[in-house]
């Protein structure tokens, strides 16, 4: 039988929402400032998953313009009903302040592959929105409740109100149905309903090291609710030897056949470090109900698992990935997009120069997720820089506080000429100094390299001897874990074009290869 490796879906792919729909199992993923928005991977037997679509991927359902870095897309759940797909999820307009401004949103679509409609606004009272459909046709809203009032806990408990099937209001008072644990800062909550009984699963703990998958159950939607008697059901808290930590936020699905899943937030520290540059990631663990009534990870224990036994289903593999990809491809995202400045054929990309990668608004910058800690990514560029304001290139990006970028650009004493630009939690370094190293062709070919926590950049003429270029950068910076600020993404590889003068000088890219 065959056994499910993880984490299920590599890199920045945080709080998996499940549903299956006959032989069907879809994972939709946060996605934060990145567009398109909300990552649906698809898989027939749960071990073998590859990247479908994007369900917010036109402007007209998503608009990230100035939302903060690691704002946007929170938490997205998905969920099948009746012939339809719904999608909730939270566009955060802002995170780091004591309030916090998180409009909560519902679209629905009789395909995965959409269109979807035009989104209606439910709430803005916290984050983490889910919809429960109950077996009497009625249908109900989930969110975490945001305090912001001192000396109270942020985390105010689980909010349900009744939902129109139809038009969408909300019905009647919202009701608090769920305080949380001692664990504290409750949220990520999903109601399933078995053998007459509602089970609220929560995620608790905080989405770092103490992140914990919490349960309880009750014979009213409104509670009270009973807290799992060995909570919680799944954390990585206080076991440094896991190599997938940060386990919670977790979705539950059964299979056709009768088999319990429970895909979950995790995290993959670089070697000897607290650093998880890929990001939060998705793993999946084997539940089984017991004889108490209560869900358990199959095996014993609440530890997450690497090699998890899988479903009784028939295997169904996808097609291996590529080295290279075409540009049109849904692994392909830009920040706060979709942006003018990038115009993608399936062989070529065409980057008009805009704004800097500190920009808070919609850049020429089309990246892949970095998946493996050990990875060599390689672009082939065109460009004619006239000014020293014009730069193009490649970049390891975590965001726009945090990233190493590789540029060819113009100096009006030596000609074009490559540089780097780092930006540490802010800071802008130049590890070049005053050397510029003097660039005259018409192409090159940028090469970036992980190994583990260092990052190497490099550059050819003809894309087959390669000569490194500044010293040996710390990609562990790229990471949730790192800075004063609150980040949740991940770390990206992206081909860039950068223009402050607003001439948008064009940059061409060819390909970029991924090779592990």
């Amino acid at each position: 039988m065959p056994i499910i490796r993880n984490p299920i879906l590599p890199g920045f792919n945080p709080d998996p929402s499940i549903c299956r729909v006959d032989e069907d199992f879809y994972i939709a993923t946060s996605t934060f400032e990145w567009f398109p928005g909300v990552q649906i991977h698809h898989s027939r037997d749960l071990v073998n998953w590859h990247l479908l679509t994007h369900a917010l991927g036109e402007k007209r359902l998503l608009d990230l313009q100035g939302v903060p870095s690691s704002g946007g897309i929170w938490a997205p759940a998905l969920s099948w009903h009746d012939g339809l797909f719904y999608l909730c999820y939270t566009v955060v307009h802002q995170h780091e302040a004591a309030t916090k401004d998180t409009p909560n949103f519902l679209i629905t679509s009789a395909s995965i592959h959409g269109p979807w409609s035009v989104p209606v606004y439910i709430n803005s009272s916290g984050f983490d929105p889910s919809l429960f459909h109950d077996d009497d046709g009625r249908k109900y809203w989930l969110n975490m409740i945001w305090d912001h009032r001192p000396e109270h806990h942020p985390f105010y408990g689980i909010m349900k109100q009744e939902m129109n099937p139809v038009s969408f209001e909300l019905i009647g008072q919202p009701k608090l149905i769920f305080k949380g644990t001692e664990i504290g800062l409750t949220e990520g909550p999903h109601i399933y309903k078995k053998d007459g009984l509602y089970y609220l699963l929560t995620a608790e703990g905080g989405t770092e090291y103490d992140h914990a998958v919490t349960l309880a159950r009750s014979s009213h939607i409104n509670g009270p609710y009973e807290v799992h008697p060995h909570n919680p059901v799944l954390t990585s808290k206080g076991d440094e030897t896991l190599r997938l930590q940060k386990a919670g936020h977790a979705s539950l699905v059964e299979t056709q056949g009768g088999e319990w899943y429970l895909p979950h937030l995790c995290g993959r520290p670089l070697p000897e470090t607290r650093r998880c540059n890929l990001g939060r990631e998705t793993a999946i663990q084997k539940m089984e109900w017991r004889d108490d009534g209560w869900l358990y990870v199959a095996g014993g224990g609440n530890s997450p698992k690497e090699d998890v036994e899988s479903p009784v289903l028939k295997p169904h593999p996808w097609p291996k990935l590529p080295s290279r990809l075409p540009f049109t491809s849904p692994h392909f995202a830009t920040p706060r997009g979709p942006s003018s400045t990038i115009v993608a054929s399936e062989k070529k990309l065409t980057l008009y120069g805009s704004e800097s990668l500190e920009s808070c608004f919609p850049k020429s910058l089309l990246a892949r997720r970095l998946t493996h800690h050990n990875l060599t990514a390689t672009t082939k560029l065109s460009c004619k820089p006239s000014s020293f304001q014009q730069m193009a290139g490649i970049t390891a990006y975590y965001n726009n506080r945090l990233f190493h970028h590789l540029y060819l650009s113009h100096d009006e004493t030596i000609g074009n000429c490559l540089h780097i630009h780092t930006c540490d939690d802010g800071a802008s370094k130049f590890p070049l100094d005053t050397s510029p190293v003097p660039v005259n062709c018409k192409e090159l070919f940028l090469r970036i390299a992980f190994k583990e926590s260092a990052l190497q950049f490099s550059w050819s003429t003809d894309g087959e001897r390669f000569s490194l270029i500044g010293p040996p950068l710390d990609a562990s910076i790229l990471s949730d874990d790192y800075g004063k600020h609150l980040d949740f993404t991940g770390t990206f590889v992206g081909m860039t074009s950068v223009d402050m003068s607003g001439m948008k000088n064009p940059a061409e890219f060819y390909f970029l290869e991924f090779l592990t």
